[in-house]
């Protein structure tokens, strides 16, 4: 008998595949049985077991998600149409022109060299000599464009990503930390956080530095805040403003039903303002909602703010 015909693939523990892609077992069971992927062997014990090439399909898959494309269309492709998805995608006009930011490149560099001190270091210089506002207007803000280009492309890895966003969260809270407080109580109170599902905190973090600097008094939840206890937060802090961030991961109608829902429960004097890449936010107008177009609309929408108190 020839003892390497009777070598098994190696595979991965249904827990181990949530961990590594994101997707929850729930949802890997669902698609098994819908879409007829993934498709796992049994080990001795009965169990499922993924083999590593369908692991990384469903990397691939979760990134397109991510995106904003829907399971029933892209789960049932190949890996090669994904990954074709996923080059035209980072391609897209409507991203960023690369080649207009090309002294950010040398951020890049130090993520794929796995060089946190490089990488703060040039987070923290840029902060100091370009200010807190333009800092993250013109390179936190394309540096996540670049960063998510390269993560759809597979050229970033997610412990990369994640490198990069705890860095950059370092230097934005030490940039709130040395924000003047407000001088003034014809200040908003604006309360910040997510929706449950919203597990993304970097815009978040971005919008509280340019609040911060238009002298707003901040109160941040972090992430992935239950819709009541974010009423009674509101209530509790006596904020003017509610401030929430979407990203484009965010179905679309659980966006819009959740932010229905904290609009009737919360006082009619607390203002809804949202932002992020969403794209239902910036589609779909909603009632008792202002939509805060980019990150350089926050310094207009303090200023009508006070113009109404």
């Amino acid at each position: 008998m020839n003892d390497r015909a009777a070598v098994r693939p190696i595979t991965v523990s249904i827990a181990a595949v949530e961990r590594d892609t994101g997707l929850s077992k729930d949802t890997l069971r669902v698609w098994e049985r819908r879409y007829g992927f993934p498709s796992p062997v049994r080990d001795a014990y009965g169990e499922r077991a993924y083999p590593l090439d369908q692991v990384e399909k469903l990397r691939v898959i979760k990134r397109l998600l991510d995106n904003g494309h829907r399971p029933g269309r892209v789960v049932a492709m190949s890996i090669d149409e994904l990954q074709s998805i996923g080059e035209n995608l980072a391609a897209s006009p409507q991203r960023l022109n690369t080649a207009e930011h090309a002294d950010l490149r040398e951020f890049i560099v130090a993520i794929k060299a796995h060089d946190v001190q490089s990488l703060r270091r040039l987070l923290g210089q840029a902060l100091m000599r370009l200010g807190a506002g333009a800092f993250v207007c013109d390179v936190v803000a394309p540096l996540n464009i670049m960063v998510g280009d390269a993560w759809m492309r597979g050229q970033i890895e997610v412990f990369e990503e994640h490198m990069y966003t705890e860095s950059v969260n370092i230097v934005l809270r030490h940039a709130i930390s040395v924000a003047p407080m407000a001088a003034s109580s014809a200040q908003p109170r604006v309360l910040l956080t997510t929706f449950p599902q919203e597990p993304h905190g970097l815009g978040l973090l971005m919008a509280e530095v340019m609040l911060s600097l238009e002298g707003a008094q901040c109160i941040s939840l972090g992430t992935q805040t239950p819709i009541w206890d974010i009423v009674l937060a509101a209530t509790a802090h006596k904020a003017d403003v509610v401030a929430l961030s979407f990203t484009a991961s965010q179905n679309p109608n659980y966006v819009i039903n959740g932010l229905d829902e904290l609009r009737s429960k919360l006082p009619l004097p607390i203002e809804i303002w949202v932002g992020g890449g969403s794209p239902v936010i910036h589609r779909k107008a909603m009632e008792g909602v202002q939509v805060i177009a980019d990150l350089p609309s926050i310094r207009d929408a303090i200023g009508v703010w006070r113009s109404q108190r």
